[in-house]
């Protein structure tokens, strides 16, 4: 996606988690176990401003956040980080360097495309948490959310940190999985140590054929579904293949 796309998605998915997180900070959120709408808005709040500071200062800190955030209101803190975000997003071109933790790209379009993935999840966290419609995830977003959690999170973490993966992939036989999100598609491999995806349907028969429309596809992967109901997805293949897939993501994205 453009990056100036990506920052419209950024903008319109702030704006309605703004409004929704108003509706009842003390809902809890059931994708965010433990969590509230007010502990969701301020989690948002500051991932915003840690991820500012580390495009301003060239380090991502580990000590965050900060103890003074606590006596912040979330919705407050919610609107400074997005405010100083966008500051930021502003005076710095795509390509220039940013401390991320995905060592293959370290540069500010990193941030943009991951914070635009970040709010439109919990976006979605704070609807479904107060009951409200979940607005639609236009497809261009759902796709390139789907690439970035397949390849960046999964296929990333495995490579790096293969170490966490190992009660999920090394008893594992050896799977393949393909993933359609209306007319784009990926294919992924998995074996002990192994969290691999190409791009397209590639040959050959898959162990297990994941489904739908992208934003239904994104909504599943990262687990924010209704619960009740029909998702709008299709999954075909054995429970545990399925599961094997699952808990690869649940891994790499907690």
């Amino acid at each position: 996606m453009e990056f100036t796309r990506l920052l419209d998605c950024l903008a319109a998915d702030y704006d309605r988690l703004r409004v929704v997180a108003d509706a009842d900070p003390g809902a809890p959120v059931p994708t965010c176990p433990g969590w509230t709408v007010a502990d969701l808005t301020r989690h948002v709040g500051e991932v915003y401003l840690h991820k500012t500071v580390a495009m301003r200062d060239g380090v991502e800190r580990e000590d965050w956040p900060p103890k003074e955030f606590a006596e912040e209101e979330p919705a407050a803190l919610l609107d400074r980080g997005y405010t100083a975000l966008r500051a930021e997003f502003a005076v710095r071109a795509p390509e220039a360097p940013a401390a991320t933790w995905y060592g293959p790209d370290q540069s500010v379009g990193f941030w943009i495309r991951r914070m635009a993935q970040e709010t439109v999840v919990h976006r979605i966290d704070a609807e479904l948490a107060t009951g409200q419609p979940v607005a639609p995830v236009p497809d261009d977003l759902a796709v390139d959310g789907i690439d970035e959690l397949l390849k960046i999170f999964a296929g990333y973490s495995v490579a790096e940190w293969g170490e966490y993966f190992t009660d999920v992939l090394d008893a594992s036989p050896g799977r393949t999985f393909l993933v359609r999100a209306g007319d784009t598609a990926w294919r992924v491999r998995t074996g002990p140590g192994e969290f691999t995806v190409t791009d397209g349907a590639g040959d050959g028969t898959a162990d297990v054929t994941l489904s739908g429309s992208p934003q239904a596809v994104l909504r599943r992967l990262w687990n924010r579904h209704d619960a009740d109901g029909d998702d709008g997805t299709t999954v075909e293949g054995a429970p545990e293949a399925v599961e094997e897939l699952r808990r690869c993501i649940v891994e790499a994205t907690q």
